[in-house]
């Protein structure tokens, strides 16, 4: 197979004046709203459904109602419209870790021959194994996001033998029979191309953002802080940014986010042995508009990450006109260096903690930073934006012969 790598569309400012056809689309994906406990994912592909549902499109989406170790209180087996998307939630049986749901076994298999293409959103998962075999049978193309989940180190660190044999089994045939891989940044493409598939397209189009108002942009700052937005993840370097804080004299850090993975006493053990537990608080995950005022108060936003496809905080950040500091291994990494809308430092808690408190000590430079960021997310990412281009990677996917 030939790979075809696909970049154009990261920078597309003005969308195609053509008018694209009316699709009939299916979205897998083992978890979506109200599940909110996952993080960016729950989000970003309801809101590129509900984007391209505005669009003119008849988008479905197939899910699970896991919600946790419970479930979320929605009905089962029926399409519900949530944002002009008609989304059916089934229950999971035997396997809920893997998210096995045989009633959406069934449904794919009676109903994806009706649908002109199919999104799936996951790796190492049960649906995007039988979804992606569904549409094989029925030679209906389907493009896999893997969501940041094949990436070499993320593998290496959890459950490495298993999922070795999961891709050498199944993942290697989802991924490389797909019309095209669907990625969100360059650093997502590199990693896949690490792990050696054959693809035989990658398909690069980012995530959006619904736009706050300019009038909600900025609250001017009272005590500065740092802010991290997101799941308390070991991914995410909260480790290192906390270890940062000892290098920046008097700064504050604000963590914000679901502690799924059980992280926050170790981390504030951390936080003790570098003598800046009083300058580090923990309050808990904060949503709508509580997280926008958040964000806008805030001096920067910092997100160190160990691995990142794409870092949909970085970008709120950057919408609310508020410079960030992020890692290389963020996906957003590269756009912010381009546009100038921050800081992209290696992890060292050093050289973190150093740019973190040049930062601070100089309000022009956030200012500045932030206005170029706020530019940006207004021009590149808004969500009908990138409907359009998804919308046009599945024309073209739509319109070649299938094999």
């Amino acid at each position: 197979m030939h790979e075809q790598v696909d970049a154009s569309f990261l920078n597309a400012g003005i969308m195609s004046s053509d008018v694209i056809a009316s699709m009939r689309l299916l979205h897998v994906v083992p978890t979506y709203l109200p599940a909110t406990r996952y993080g960016g994912p729950i989000y970003s592909v309801h809101a590129l459904c509900a984007a391209l549902a505005r669009c003119g499109h008849e988008v479905h989406v197939f899910t699970t109602n896991v919600d946790g170790p419970g479930v979320s209180a929605v009905p089962l087996g029926v399409p519900i419209d949530l944002d002009g998307v008609h989304v059916t939630y089934f229950p999971t049986a035997l396997g809920r870790r893997l998210y096995r749901s045989p009633a959406m076994g069934r449904a794919l298999q009676k109903a994806i021959a009706d649908f002109d293409l199919a999104h799936l959103h996951s790796v190492f998962l049960w649906p995007t194994l039988v979804a992606a075999k569904a549409a094989r049978a029925a030679r209906v193309p389907y493009v896999l996001a893997p969501r940041g989940m094949l990436v070499k180190d993320l593998i290496s660190r959890k459950s490495l033998v298993a999922k070795l044999i999961w891709m050498a089994l199944f993942e290697r045939v989802n991924v490389e029979n797909a019309a095209a891989i669907h990625v969100t940044a360059e650093i997502e493409a590199a990693e896949i191309k690490r792990l050696g598939f054959k693809c035989r397209r990658i398909a690069l189009v980012p995530n959006g953002i619904d736009l706050p108002l300019p009038s909600d942009c900025r609250i001017p700052d009272t005590k500065p802080f740092v802010l991290f937005l997101g799941r308390i993840s070991w991914k995410k370097g909260l480790d290192r940014l906390i270890a940062a804080m000892a290098h920046v004299p008097g700064g504050e850090l604000v963590i914000a986010g679901n502690d799924e993975e059980g992280l926050r006493a170790k981390l504030e053990l951390i936080a003790r042995d570098a003598d800046v537990a009083e300058r580090v608080r923990f309050i808990g995950p904060v949503r709508d508009e509580a997280k926008w005022r958040l964000i806008r108060s805030a001096a920067l936003f910092a997100l160190p990450s160990y691995s990142e496809n794409f870092g949909i905080a970085v970008l709120e950040a950057m919408a609310c006109g508020v410079p960030v500091v992020v890692t290389p291994e963020v996906g957003l990494a590269k756009t912010v260096r381009e546009v100038g809308a921050g800081l992209v430092v290696d992890g060292d808690a050093q050289k973190l903690g150093q740019a973190i408190g040049g930062l601070l000590a100089d309000p022009d430079q956030r200012q500045a930073l932030g206005a170029a960021g706020r530019n940006s997310a207004e021009t590149r990412f808004s969500w009908n934006a990138i409907a359009w281009q998804m919308a046009e990677v599945y024309r073209e996917l739509t319109t070649c012969p299938r094999i």
